[in-house]
Parts: structure tokens; sequence; C-alpha cells
């Protein structure tokens, strides 16, 4: 069908031109990925956190930094913020939705850890709390950030700002992104973990 024809196109096409848009923000996206690789080095745990889309891409780099991204190595420690639903609702019923993650990391995190958080708008209130509690804690923290970064921008350690309009063209390059670190993070740690080779399946 011709509409869904210029859909897919008109679509691929912004997709594109954010992507070349977004080059020039790589250096902070490469200052995102040895954070996070600093601190799994030194036994940190990287909890992550986010809304709706962006709570998925918080599950996602969390799982596989759990299981694994592409090779066979030693399970590296990471806890989503937004996956179990009774500490949410409990929170969000008792304290405020503005406190669903903060509350979370100052029980669970430590110096040393790491916070990463997805938000297109960067003006989640949770999202802003839970980067202030991690200011508090000596916790570093990362922000994948869209439009201009909002409010959390400087409030994190790093801010990778997609400077999209368009939630799900940042969502999707917030996907890339984690894609990347992953990958930094398994180049760095891959093989000294395992002392052998990383092992590549299709």
């Amino acid at each position: 069908m011709k509409g869904i024809e210029s859909i897919v196109r008109a679509s691929a096409e912004e997709l594109e031109e954010t992507l070349h848009l977004a080059q020039e923000s790589f250096p902070a996206l490469e200052r995102a990925a040895a954070l996070c690789v600093q601190s799994l080095e030194r036994g940190g745990t990287i909890f992550t956190a986010g809304n709706g889309g962006s709570a998925a891409d918080a599950l996602h780099i969390a799982e596989e930094l759990l299981g694994r991204y592409r090779s066979d190595r030693p399970p590296l420690p990471a806890v989503s913020l937004a996956a179990d639903p009774t500490t949410l609702t409990c929170i969000a019923n008792d304290f405020g939705f503005s406190e669903v993650f903060s509350r979370q990391l100052a029980a669970l995190a430590r110096p040393g850890d790491l916070f990463l958080c997805f938000s297109t708008s960067g003006a989640s209130a949770n999202i802003l709390s839970a980067l202030r509690m991690a200011k508090s804690r000596s916790i570093r923290s990362i922000a994948f950030l869209g439009k201009d970064g909002g409010p959390a921008a400087p409030e994190a350690d790093v801010a990778w700002i997609v400077p999209s309009r368009s939630t799900a063209r940042i969502q999707e390059l917030h996907t890339w992104g984690l894609h990347v670190v992953l990958e930094c993070v398994e180049t760095a740690l891959g093989k000294t973990a395992l002392g052998k080779p990383e092992l590549n399946r299709p």
C-alpha cells in the first residue's frame, strides 16, 4: 500500500537524520561507556531506571549485563529499578510516584555503584529525584536523554542527549546507544574475566 510505503520511508529517513545529528554528541556516549566499564571493573553494580518505553530500555540493558550481549562471560551485576511492580506500587502508594526509584537507590546503592537512567524528556520527577539521590550518596550517574536534555542533564555526571523532538526516534537511538555500551563493556571485560577469547554466537 502506498500510504504504508511512505510511512516506512519517512520514518527511516527521520531516523537516519537523527543519527546524523547525534554524531556531535558521541563523545558523551563514549564517556558513558567508559564510566560503565570503570564501575564494573571496580566491582560496582549498575542500577537502571526509566518510565514507559524508557523502562523497557532500563530492563534491556540490565538483563544483557546479567546474561550476555554477544559474548560468553561471567554475569555482571545490574539491577533494574523498574522491574518489580510490587516495590513500585508500594512506594508510589505510600510515598508518591516521584520516589519510586530514589527510595530503591537509597536502600541498595553504595559508592562505587552507578545509576543509569533513560528519559526522552529529561523532566520526569522520579528520574530527577533518583539523580539527586545518587549525587547525595556519591553514586556516579549517566542519563540517556532527548530533546534538549531537560532538567536532568545537569544533574547527571554524564548526559547523552539525542537531539530530536520525536519520542520514537529518541528511544530508537537510546536502544542503539545501550547496545554500544554493552559492546564496550564486553570488549573491555570479557577476555580478562574469562581468561580466553570471547565465544561469539550468531
